[in-house]
């Protein structure tokens, strides 16, 4: 593959600070892979995320283009399942098909699989309203969020780095990275979609617990991965959500941009 399309890495620098930076760690092959499933899983969040779409519409949307990854991608097919809705989408969510096409051949039957399997999570849950009533119910929702973007992401290691990791740890890394974005945006959630991600009889206490114990999953993740480069791009995350439960738990909503900053210059140091 001579190149990786430079307006591919604009979009994820626009849609995601995050994972922007530790995804310039990687090295070539690698790079390319994980910044072209970060644009696919974000295309498709979009959809689940959509503020004006009726949830029958969101799940309908989501379970064709499950199907759809099952197969070569064919653009036309995908633009007549959006359809309408075409108008309300961002241009993430409408140049899915060049993602796709950025993604290093090798790695793209990775990619598409977790894509398939968590536009099919998100479906059911626009379905069921995201209606989390216990405890398994939350792990079924950030599993098929979060959590398989941690098998995906062991998958594409062991590809091209030969790192075996442990595919439970890295549900938990995922969850736990879903469970503080689920702390930082309750009320935003609740105020604006009508949607709570708190099992019934549950506190915010008990979230935080719940955070904690998948963040604790991440750093046994950790212990796993040998090669510098994937290692840097795991640590980034998993520092700044530790970080961000840390701040929350004294009051404040977030950390601020130069604990940011700050925290990506310690992960490439220590």
């Amino acid at each position: 593959m001579s190149g990786f399309p430079k307006d591919a890495m604009r979009m994820l620098k626009e849609t995601s600070r995050t994972f922007y930076i530790p995804i310039t760690f990687l090295q070539k092959e690698l790079k390319y892979s994980v910044a072209a499933a970060y644009l696919v899983f974000r295309a498709i969040d979009e959809i689940e995320d959509h503020e004006e779409l009726d949830n029958d519409v969101k799940c309908t949307i989501l379970m064709k283009v499950s199907e759809l990854f099952k197969q070569p991608f064919d653009n036309q097919e995908y633009l007549r399942i959006l359809g309408r809705t075409k108008d309300q989408m961002p241009e993430v969510t409408l140049r899915l098909e060049e993602w796709l096409q950025a993604c290093p051949k090798d790695a793209l039957p990775i990619v598409t699989n977790a894509a398939s399997e968590m536009a099919f999570g998100m479906a059911k849950w626009a379905k069921a309203n995201w209606d989390i009533r216990t405890c398994e119910d939350l792990d079924d929702y950030t599993y098929y969020v979060a959590g398989l973007v941690g098998v995906m992401l062991s998958d594409l290691w062991e590809h091209y780095g030969e790192e075996k990791t442990d595919r439970e740890l890295a549900i938990g890394y995922g969850r736990g990275l879903q469970a503080v974005n689920i702390l930082r945006n309750e009320k935003e959630d609740w105020d604006e979609r009508g949607v709570s991600f708190v099992p019934d009889g549950w506190n915010r206490a008990k979230l935080f617990e719940y955070a904690e114990v998948n963040l604790a999953k991440a750093d046994e993740y950790m212990k796993f991965l040998k090669k510098k480069s994937i290692l840097l791009f795991c640590r980034l995350p998993l520092a700044l959500a530790q970080k961000t439960l840390k701040a929350m738990k004294e009051g404040r909503e977030k950390i601020t941009r130069a604990e940011v900053e700050q925290t990506v210059e310690e992960v490439q140091i220590s």
